[in-house]
């Protein structure tokens, strides 16, 4: 598990959030997505130190909750075909919001290449089902709020107490959305999976308003060549 000290760093994700009134709910609407900047070429598809689960291993045996509170296990989503494994910081999150934007926009052309992306955050189903209602997301949308999928896969950012102070000033309470007091989020990650359950491509990156493009992401995808031809 990694942990981030640099308060100001994690909030810039909250700053490009609408401070809310003292008596609105928190995470009652998904925040206005902020665009990203997209990755380098040479820092795509790397893992940061201590991070990730390297191209060539298979993935673990692990589950979460589907928006119905249901248990899905990552074999049975991998048994439908290649994967995209989405890890987002939360429904909160503004860059995360315009990541999920994009894909969701997208989602044609990863149909077309036989890959189904799937989306992961400690967000409770509650909180997962307002993102996908705010986007009509039209693949999966998990919660791992038991951390199951985040630290099998080595991308958990743990919130120190400071940078957990800064979110509650900007309305993101994070033992509500996650329904716990781990205080632990992911770091956003992408993992291709092919239909053997192993891993062809994996990138990600503490830096929160960095993430690789649409095309970026394709391209990989088809420099894999996991799915259909």
């Amino acid at each position: 598990m990694i942990r981030f000290a640099a308060v100001l760093t994690l909030a810039l994700g909250f700053v490009a959030c609408s401070k809310r009134a003292d008596n609105e709910p928190t995470t009652k609407h998904a925040p206005t997505p902020k665009p990203t900047t997209s990755t380098a070429a040479d820092k795509l598809g790397t893992l940061a130190p201590s991070t990730g689960i390297p191209v060539g291993e298979h993935v673990p045996d692990v589950q979460a909750l589907d928006l119905d509170g249901k248990v899905v296990r990552l074999a049975d989503l991998v048994g439908r075909g290649p994967l995209l494994l989405v890890f987002y910081r939360g429904g909160w999150c503004p860059y995360c919001n315009y990541e999920i934007h994009e894909m969701t926009a997208a989602f044609p052309e990863y149909k077309k290449r036989g890959v189904l992306p799937v989306a992961i955050s400690v967000d409770v189903p509650e909180e997962g089902a307002k993102t996908n209602a705010t986007y009509a997301i039209p693949f999966p949308v998990l919660s791992d709020s038991k951390l199951s999928f985040i630290n099998a896969f080595h991308v958990a950012n743990h919130v120190d107490d400071a940078t957990l102070a800064k979110m509650k000033e900007f309305g993101v309470d994070l033992e509500k959305s996650s329904g716990e007091a781990h205080h632990t989020i992911a770091i956003p990650a992408l993992f291709l999976i092919d239909k053997q359950g192993v891993i062809r491509w994996a990138h990600d990156d503490p830096t929160i308003t960095v993430r690789p493009s649409t095309e970026q992401i394709l391209g990989a995808i088809d420099a894999a060549h996991v799915g259909q031809p």
